[in-house]
């Protein structure tokens, strides 16, 4: 054992001395940084433009993907298929993206198990979305979700089977039969309850079968933007501390939700909106970021998640007197209510001192009434969970659980074709080369409430519209446009400062104090003085990270730097989250403001329309948020764009008038 170590320390040497590891010209003075140019076609050239302290590379690309999540991967090899020279530039090796912990399933209008139609899943997503949903764009979605599901089921994805061979759906919240009067609907295609992990193991193997350019481990600095059109990325490798300059004729952000701007969330530590914050650097908006979707069940104290397929499979809510408490909130949905719904119940209960352990503050779930051997099929993994995280052996005892903060229904703003759009006079206008998919986007198919399994949807349906968008508009192999010589400089400047910052708060304190804030600032249930409260202490937190300080001066594999980075995103996030919340006096979806309990829309919906005056638009909400932060001082600016209501095509799918929303 001691020889192989010593034999690897002297290749590492080796590796890091050896001349030939870099061109000569990437050498000189660039402090004698080993670095590798990866790129097909020799496309890659090392430029002194930017920056004499740190070796820059430029590639050039037809496309660039930024992420490699499901809708990152989807779009780069619908790309990659369409003869497009792409490259796809992840923080992560493709298949730890944070996909991977998607559990319960994908939603499709498949009609496994009893008759459904794709307007009936229309129909729930526009009501979860409690009328926030751009309409188009969901027609696009619940259009596509059959089609989408069997795409994935021939690039190999193991569906669950029914007895006779067909692809299982299970029943999950906010999904009903004929338009909400049909009872409960089985519409989510799953594998048992790790569908996220299969679906990303499933496009990364079909992802191989192309010729895509994978950059693993290059953190995505900033767009470089000119005169308001997107030309590439620029992005950091990791490995040795190289910057690299993407030039592409199409750029798209697929990097994901930004939870862990907050305390207890079910995501993974790289979930820091890196994508929204590039997006939002390049001074475009972000849309809908007060909407933060607290999933109902996350273990008690871990913040892991519990899939909705657990209730989907039988498992029931119960209060400390062994009540099924959801009877009481949703008398028909029950625990299959959408998740503001339920997540809303449960702290209702345990505020009214029904909640169950030492400190009354967390709830049960119960699954042990269920057989063993549904439980070994078809929730192995929640079984696994919950023994190593709360302890518990589902089979005889309920699960501790509690809501956790899980996703963001905002994000960048784009069309139902995947384009970023910004809102200007009263019109939405493109931003071109700039796409953007999966939860970085806000297509705005989950409006105020994303249905729970409508994600993997989002992800598959929309990575692929982006791919067939820019299929449609240029061909491969233009010519790129000229780009500044010294496009991405304020990124390095930033970087070095970053890198070699000697305040006297460390990351890891200011990350902590922004979680706390947002935590108890912007939780399930919102107040207007709290929320006032949270605006001021998070733009005091904002003003600490000009009194941060790194350890780690060396330029490889220095995460203390990229933490920092990540830090700088997550507070651009967190600023935009709280202000656009404290700004909307109205509850929606899964903005609960206990001082304004009532949807404001344009009519009264729980009267009739007849005889009523419109609204105008200042004075109800029932509108989306683009937010843009001045990211030198944190001040947030916020605007508003009306709701799309109108589908595709009317004749084929009529569009749903706002109602008031009850399960």
């Amino acid at each position: 054992m001691a020889s192989v170590r010593a034999a690897s320390r002297l290749l590492s040497k080796r590796a890091l001395t050896s001349p030939k590891s870099a061109p000569a010209a990437a050498l000189q003075g660039s402090r004698n940084f080993h670095f590798s140019i990866y790129g097909k076609k020799n496309n890659a050239k090392v430029s002194s433009d930017i920056s004499t302290q740190y070796p820059v590379v430029d590639h050039e690309f037809d496309a660039v993907v930024v992420g490699a999540g499901g809708a990152g991967l989807r779009a780069a090899f619908g790309l990659s298929e369409a003869g497009f020279n792409t490259a796809c530039v992840t923080k992560l090796f493709p298949t730890r993206s944070h996909t991977v912990a998607a559990q319960g399933g994908i939603n499709a209008a498949l009609g496994n198990m009893e008759e459904d139609d794709w307007r009936w899943h229309f129909y729930d997503t526009v009501k979860g979305s409690d009328w926030l949903g751009d309409q188009d764009a969901i027609h696009y979605m619940t259009e596509q979700a059959p089609a989408a599901v069997v795409e994935l089921e021939n690039f190999g994805m193991p569906f669950s089977r029914t007895e006779d061979g067909k692809i299982y759906q299970r029943a999950f919240g906010g999904q009903s039969l004929k338009y909400g009067k049909g009872g409960q609907a089985h519409r989510c295609c799953c594998v048992a309850d790790r569908t996220g992990h299969s679906l990303l193991h499933t496009l990364y193997g079909r992802s191989l079968r192309y010729d895509t350019s994978y950059f693993v481990e290059y953190f995505a600095l900033d767009l470089l933007m000119e005169n308001g059109e997107c030309k590439g990325v620029i992005a950091l490798c990791m490995e040795d501390g190289s910057i690299h300059r993407f030039r592409a004729q199409n750029t798209v952000i697929a990097t994901g939700g930004y939870g862990r701007t907050y305390f207890s969330c079910t995501s993974a530590h790289t979930s820091t909106g890196d994508g929204n914050a590039m997006v939002t650097r390049a001074g475009l908006p972000c849309q809908d970021l007060e909407f933060v979707q607290f999933h109902p069940t996350g273990i008690y104290g871990a913040g892991c998640l519990i899939t909705e397929g657990c209730r989907g499979e039988g498992g029931i809510l119960i209060n400390s007197e062994g009540e099924r408490f959801m009877e009481r909130y949703a008398p028909n949905a029950k625990d299959l209510a959408s998740r503001d719904v339920v997540s809303r119940s449960m702290t209702i209960e345990i505020r009214e001192g029904r909640g169950v352990g030492p400190d009354k503050d967390h709830v049960y779930l119960q699954l042990h009434h269920l057989p063993p051997q549904q439980l070994a099929t078809r929730l192995p993994g929640i079984s696994e969970t919950a023994m190593i995280f709360a302890g518990v052996d589902v089979t005889k005892e309920p699960i501790p659980v509690l809501p956790t903060v899980h996703y963001n229904m905002g994000g960048v703003p784009t069309n139902f074709k995947g384009q970023v759009i910004t809102h200007t006079n009263g019109e939405d206008k493109v931003v071109p080369g700039l796409y953007a998919c999966g939860e970085a986007a806000c297509a705005s198919v989950h409006g105020a409430n994303r249905l729970g399994a409508n994600s993997l949807l989002d992800l598959v349906v929309f990575g692929r519209a982006c791919a067939l968008t820019i299929a449609e508009n240029h061909k491969p192999g233009e010519k790129l446009s000229p780009l500044a010589p010294s496009a991405g400089e304020e990124s390095v400047a930033n970087l070095d400062k970053v890198r070699f910052a000697d305040g006297s708060l460390r990351t890891s304190e200011i990350r902590l104090n922004m979680q706390k804030t947002m935590q108890n600032h912007a939780a399930v249930f919102r107040t207007g003085s709290v929320l006032k409260e949270g605006c001021e202490k998070m733009d005091a937190i904002y003003q600490t990270m000009n009194d941060i300080k790194t350890f780690d001066r060396g330029i490889v594999w220095n995460t203390d730097l990229v933490e920092t980075l990540e830090l700088q995103n997550l507070m651009l996030n967190a600023v935009q989250t709280i202000n656009a919340a404290e700004q909307r006096k109205e509850s929606r979806g899964a903005h609960a403001r206990e001082d304004f309990k009532d949807r404001l829309d344009e009519y009264d919906y729980s009267k009739p329309i007849q005889g009523q005056e419109k609204k105008p638009f200042e004075q109800h909400w029932r509108k989306h948020t683009m937010s843009y932060v001045d990211s030198k001082t944190g001040k947030v600016t916020l605007e508003y764009r009306p709701v799309i209501d109108s589908s595709l095509d009317e004749q084929d799918c009529a569009h749903v008038p706002p109602a008031i929303r009850s399960y």
